[in-house]
């Protein structure tokens, strides 16, 4: 069997309808046309690489809270060969744009070495060079094909997969998970997906040191979703470090419809301020905490789990704050968005457990309501689905992603979905949980 028919088969046994199934394939005839033409060989690796629906735990997880996340049934298609020259050439077969560094990590134009890459081209470089950094002497040479059918910017976690998909590509051709200082570091597959955060968020990573990132203050939920899921489930995690609490089946006559929005929300374009402004928040939030107790706290949420009146504590804090750029009526409302949605993990999974489709809608309602009112990273478009989703059938509904556009979620029967669907927005689709990061 050839590698391009194991993988078809590989990629139609993924969690996803029969339509998902036939994306992937096109997808997979599409990078490797590509990468005939750039390798002419067969290639040794094919990665699957989904995005992320995060049902709850809207700016949760840097500040240490819980998160209940799903991979999503679309995603990249990523193969890889090696190179003998030692350059790393990565194309995007869809879109037929490419990038390349030389055997230093230095981006390339024709004729000669050329400016930082922008957009998607930004991406790579900042995965280049964080594994050079990490893992000197890295022979990063190698012709990467992907193509993707997640919509850009939309709060799927389309950016963070490419980066993941790369940096996966990366380590296993250049065999990084057989060096010491990965088995140092790296003992698990949530440990790979908190260190892929790393790269892109810029921290260090137990010895692996740090490095600018892509500009963005995320966490992990987006890499643990994307490395970790578990198909037709979803996964609570919690953060700071990273742990994975509990998976929980979405009941069977239930399915998601997401929709991107429309409004593109990039975080490293027009969102990344205000994106990193509500991190910003969190870190004043915990700065005025270690500053008033003896024993500092790591995360937000542990720093609430500290004392039985540590949010009272904390609440008189910001009350007569007076952190630059933080009046004390924002602080208080970034407190109470993170422990309110922080608060829904537990009773989400009790609700889907339970298949209780009334205490799902009430959890959902309100993350969206306070979404809008404490967080303010909503925007009409998504405010507006949210109520059109609740108004056309769905019993539950709400928007997911960074904000200030993104994407939506709603629950509703399997029987109805598709209906659903095409009255909804042009872009929905119907889905249960997909599946991880997978080898082909």
């Amino acid at each position: 069997m050839s590698t391009a028919e194991r993988a078809v088969r590989r990629l139609a046994d993924l969690e996803g309808s029969d339509r998902a199934a036939a994306r992937r394939t096109t997808l997979l005839q599409m990078v490797l046309s590509r990468l005939a033409t750039l390798a002419g060989e067969e290639p040794p690796l094919l990665l699957w690489v989904p995005g992320r629906l995060e049902m709850f735990g809207k700016h949760t997880d840097y500040a240490g809270g819980r998160t209940l996340v799903a991979a999503v049934p679309r995603g990249f298609v990523v193969a890889a060969v090696r190179r003998s020259d030692g350059r790393l050439h990565v194309t995007d077969a869809a879109r037929e744009q490419s990038v390349s560094f030389d055997a230093s990590g230095c981006p390339l134009a024709e004729g000669g070495t050329g400016s930082r890459p922008s957009g998607w081209r930004n991406y790579v470089e900042t995965v280049i060079r964080r594994l050079r950094r990490n893992f000197p002497g890295l022979d990063a040479g190698a012709t990467i094909v992907f193509a993707s059918d997640l919509p850009r910017a939309s709060g799927m976690s389309s950016s963070s997969a490419l980066m993941v998909g790369v940096a996966a590509a990366l380590v296993r051709l250049g065999r990084l998970d057989h060096r010491p200082e990965w088995a140092a570091a790296i003992r698990s597959p949530l440990d790979a997906a908190s260190y892929y955060a790393c790269i892109e968020n810029g921290m260090g990573f137990d010895g692996l040191g740090g490095g600018t990132g892509v500009g963005t203050h995320g966490g992990s939920e987006d890499h643990a979703a994307i490395v970790t899921a578990r198909a037709g489930h979803l996964s609570a995690f919690a953060f700071v470090p990273v742990r994975h609490l509990e998976d929980v089946a979405l009941p069977e006559p239930w399915r998601f419809v997401v929709t991107p929005s429309g409004v593109a929300a990039d975080k490293t374009g027009g969102a990344q301020g205000p994106y990193n402004r509500l991190a910003e928040g969190a870190r004043a939030l915990l700065g005025l905490w270690n500053g008033a107790v003896a024993s500092p706290a790591r995360s937000l949420a542990e720093a609430m789990a500290s004392s039985g009146d540590a949010i009272d504590r904390l609440e008189r804090l910001a009350a007569r704050s007076q952190v630059a750029g933080w009046p004390a009526a924002a602080l208080a409302a970034r407190l109470a968005h993170f422990l309110r949605e922080d608060a829904r993990i537990s009773p989400a999974i009790e609700a889907l457990r339970a298949g209780d489709a009334a205490a799902l809608g009430a959890l959902s309602a309100d993350s969206q309501q306070d979404a809008d009112t404490l967080l303010g990273n909503q925007i009409p478009e998504t405010v507006a689905l949210a109520h059109a989703a609740r108004s056309l059938g769905a019993f539950a509904a709400s928007s997911f992603g960074a904000g200030f556009g993104g994407s939506l979620w709603a629950l509703v029967e399997a029987d109805s979905a598709d209906s659903f669907a095409s009255r909804w927005h042009p872009q929905a689709f119907v889905m249960r949980p997909g599946s991880p990061l997978s080898e082909l």
